[in-house]
């Protein structure tokens, strides 16, 4: 089962190719979802990263969470779920 992790203050170049690297090294990594805004096509600053168990969501929380990336310092942890809206 996946477990989905926010991160958080992301730079606007940072892609999903270089957030996948950095969070392959805490476990498998099986999605990334970099949000992007519709109009400008550019990253709003944030993503999600699904991790392939609950153990190493925690490490990637633990190793990436006020780590500095491209001079943004992340913000991660679990996701919560998602609220639809009327």
């Amino acid at each position: 089962m996946d477990i989905r992790v926010y991160v958080g203050n992301l730079a606007k170049s940072t892609t999903q190719d270089d957030i996948n690297t950095l969070f392959a090294q805490a476990g498998t990594v099986s999605s990334v979802d970099l949000v992007m805004d519709k109009g400008t096509k550019q990253s709003k600053g944030f993503a999600f990263v699904s991790m392939a168990s609950q153990p190493e969501a925690d490490k990637a929380i633990e190793m990436f969470n006020s780590y500095s990336l491209a001079d943004n310092t992340l913000k991660v942890n679990i996701a919560k779920p998602r609220v639809e809206h009327a």
